[in-house]
């Protein structure tokens, strides 16, 4: 039997889920561009010239500009939308997707104007009920060339979610349930400040001392702040929390941890971003996340430290002084003592 899966976002990540999603001969995939110059380049050369090199297009990936021709007749709905864009581009499909069509996110962020979560948005504009949302360390460049991943897919419905673990699931990439929708998609978003973090160490010249100190302590400001919002601390310490945050704050590919390095180096957040060909998502999280942070009364100085350093013009290294001479404390670690 046939399933048909749209992709909507022709980014590395959505390029790289339709590849690894046309291996499978039950599939029938399309992958859909906002764009004709960028579908035209991929249809002509079967390649993501510019984001994914050297990785081929199957010719058994549709490619399409038109937004009811991607959703017609699909049973699933991959959605791999920056969230800056998220909201802007369902729009598009608003009379276009049946509502009870399953709808599987890869976006990892947080709205910066009303903290929407990535399915929370997509429930707003297309009100579909049935999203779930795939997260974990997981780079494009990684899964289109085959190495081995492993993700978790979260969401309400436990036979939806086997369905998509099957579906996904190859020799070379493995996919957990978890019913935690909140926490996975809070830590695919808190991860990215945490990782401008590591990346204004690298920047700085620091070592492993300070590298492994910043994840640990790092993941104890992710959980606290998952906590309050009505997510499971022990999802943090799984793949979409902790896994994922390794891989953001030690991989060459992160986005995140790059800009923080030239943060480190002395270059300006403006110039920075000018030059970027990339959606760095932990920008707009940080702000998001030191606002709410303040409103829920949580004491988050690394996530804090980054804010300042981004949008308040904070040398990086008075921000590590800063954060080094803090009143001393015990090392907390028992989750359920923390506010909900």
């Amino acid at each position: 039997m046939t399933v048909r899966f749209s992709v909507l976002g022709d980014g590395a990540w959505g390029t790289a889920i339709a590849i690894l999603l046309a291996q499978n001969a039950d599939h029938h995939v399309s992958l859909w561009s906002r764009f004709e110059a960028n579908a035209r380049i991929i249809r002509e050369k079967r390649e993501n010239v510019f984001l994914l090199p050297g990785v081929p297009v199957p010719d058994s990936i549709q490619l399409t500009t038109d937004p009811t021709l991607a959703v017609s007749d699909v049973d699933f709905i991959v959605s791999a939308i920056p969230t800056v864009y998220l909201r802007e581009t369902l729009a598009l499909f608003h009379d276009c997707i049946a509502k009870r069509t399953p709808i599987v996110s890869l976006t990892k962020g947080i709205e910066m104007e009303t903290f929407r979560r990535p399915s929370e948005i997509i429930r707003d504009v297309l009100g579909c009920e049935r999203v779930m949302i795939l997260s974990g360390p997981s780079h494009a460049e990684e899964v289109a060339r085959g190495m081995p991943t492993s993700l978790v897919v979260a969401g309400e419905e436990s036979q939806l979610l086997e369905e998509v673990q099957q579906r996904f699931t190859t020799d070379r990439f493995r996919i957990y349930t978890n019913p935690d929708a909140v926490g996975v998609e809070l830590a695919g978003a808190l991860k990215n400040v945490i990782g401008i973090a590591a990346g204004i160490s690298d920047g700085l010249g620091f070592g492993d001392n300070a590298k492994s100190a910043l994840l640990t302590r790092g993941l104890v400001e992710m959980i606290k702040f998952g906590v309050a919002y009505g997510a499971r601390a022990s999802t943090f310490t799984g793949l979409a929390g902790f896994g994922d945050l390794i891989t953001t704050c030690i991989s060459q590919h992160g986005r995140n941890r790059n800009l923080g390095e030239k943060l480190g180096r002395g270059e300006t957040l403006c110039r920075i971003l000018a030059d970027s060909k990339k959606v760095v998502e932990g920008v707009g999280t940080s702000r998001s996340v030191h606002f709410r942070s303040q409103e829920f009364g949580l004491e988050l100085p690394i996530m804090n430290g980054v804010y300042q350093v981004l949008f308040e013009e904070k040398p990086p290294l008075i921000a590590v002084r800063d954060l080094m001479l803090r009143p001393l404390s015990s090392e907390q670690i028992y989750f359920e003592e923390w506010p909900k």
